[in-house]
């Protein structure tokens, strides 16, 4: 795509849009001339030089990269109406985009019936969701893997329901034994659970861990925000696909969260929400004597706890949709490239005499450290300080990031680590570009050589 093309095309269709309405003059309060904002925007571009290479393959940090053109272009043409989702007047054009793209969310993870809308973030919408476990379940509260967000325990705070942290086996997924005695103190009303957390991807058993639901009537939420869109590669051919029990299962979930603005290519904020039963937007319920008066249609607001909340979210995921769908052959293809390039990753660490795989990647996250000696946390740790540090202040840098690991979790997985710590930091890689797949050998080997050069 010509970016430059299409963000001229956006603004001659907006402008002659706006021209059918009659000429008005802007007000002189608003003026600003060319030489004064060029000035000022030489200044903030160089300001925003102030960044790290979220768009090249270099940059295997934290979960960043930049939009598809599709959903800049979508976002900014619609920015220029800048319709509000909250009413119906505020944005009709985007609210039907934006029940489209949440039907087309809806769809992908298997849901029949559906009652859901986008938010400006996994944080917002794992809130709604353990907002509506509050009111279906009062009194009770909710129990998450250690492993999973931190937003959960936060959450519960602000909700005010007691949050019930269970261990984490040793691939970091929940542990069910330990899940399950929760749950028989009849303390728990809501189980979290995790499609790809985000320290290192891993994968709740979704499948598994249903049959507790009847077993001790509680609400199963699973936080997709970060994994979601890997169910487009559930039961794929090729080393690409995944297991398809825990994604299918997530179609016979209560609540499922994702965020579009990690895998579904577009600008932060837009994450969403979505309900399989319907009936629970009867929760949402309030009056606004001065909102919802220009249809008897559900107005978006009606059914989030969110009030402003961006057009131009939704008409750039719309937009995104029509031309990279979440399917297996559209979306999925761009999953797949990633998820591709930690698996060839994660063979080249094994194969090193420098590196060692910490856990064998779930999706596209790879967490690995350097080989010390003494082998100990503490000198692990040190390591990959070390490595993080100048791969970035190298010339020829690479930009990587760093996870906490605790004692027994690297315990579980390192025996022969010495454990004289109360943890280590390993180092961590987001391959979530398809361009890491043709870039995975030049990381592995810039990896390998500042490892060396210790």
């Amino acid at each position: 795509m010509d970016l430059k093309h299409w963000l001229g095309r956006a603004d001659d269709a907006i402008q002659k849009w706006a021209g059918t309405f009659g000429p008005y003059e802007p007000h002189p309060s608003l003026h600003v001339d060319d030489d004064t904002f060029g000035a000022v925007f030489d200044e903030f571009t160089v300001r925003l030089r102030d960044n790290y290479p979220f768009f090249h393959p270099s940059y295997a940090g934290q979960m960043l990269k930049p939009p598809h053109p599709a959903a800049v272009v979508g976002h900014l043409t619609a920015m220029l109406i800048n319709p509000n989702n909250h009413a119906l007047d505020g944005g009709p054009a985007t609210a039907a985009m934006e029940r489209e793209a949440v039907a087309r969310l809806a769809e992908m993870f298997g849901f029949d019936t559906h009652l859901g809308h986008l938010t400006t973030s996994g944080t917002i919408a794992n809130l709604e969701a353990l907002f509506v476990a509050r009111e279906l379940h009062p009194g009770r509260g909710v129990a998450y893997s250690s492993e999973a967000h931190y937003t959960h325990g936060r959450m519960c705070r602000v909700l005010g329901i007691e949050g019930h942290p269970v261990p984490a086996d040793g691939q970091g997924r929940i542990d069910l034994d330990a899940l399950e005695d929760v749950l028989r103190t009849g303390d728990v009303g809501t189980v979290v659970l995790t499609a790809g957390t985000t320290g290192l991807g891993a994968v709740d058993p979704i499948h598994t861990a249903l049959a507790l639901r009847d077993r001790y009537g509680v609400r199963i939420h699973v936080d997709a925000a970060y994994g979601g869109f890997f169910t487009l590669l559930a039961g794929a051919d090729g080393p690409e696909g995944l297991p398809a029990e825990p994604w299918r299962a997530i179609a016979r979930c209560d609540s499922v969260v994702v965020d579009p603005h990690k895998h579904g290519l577009q600008p932060y904020g837009c994450g969403a929400v979505l309900f399989r039963d319907p009936e629970v937007g009867r929760f949402y319920l309030h009056d606004s004597p001065y909102t919802y008066f220009t249809s008897d249609e559900l107005h978006l607001g009606e059914i989030s706890l969110e009030c402003s909340r961006a057009g131009a979210s939704a008409a750039a995921l719309w937009l995104t949709f029509q031309l990279l769908p979440p399917t297996p052959a559209g979306l999925g293809r761009v999953l797949a490239a990633g998820r591709r390039a930690a698996l060839r990753w994660a063979d080249l660490i094994d194969a090193s005499d420098v590196l060692e795989l910490y856990q064998r990647p779930e999706l596209d996250i790879v967490g690995y450290f350097p080989v010390v000696e003494p082998a100990t946390l503490s000198v692990v740790d040190a390591a990959s300080a070390r490595v993080l540090a100048d791969g970035m202040a190298h010339p020829d840098p690479v930009f990587l990031s760093t996870l906490k690991a605790g004692r027994a979790a690297f315990a579980a997985r390192h025996p022969g680590v010495v454990a004289d710590a109360d943890g280590a930091r390993i180092l961590r890689s987001v391959l979530m570009k398809p361009e890491s797949e043709q870039h995975v050998e030049r990381l592995h080997d810039r990896v390998e050589q500042l490892t060396r050069s210790r």
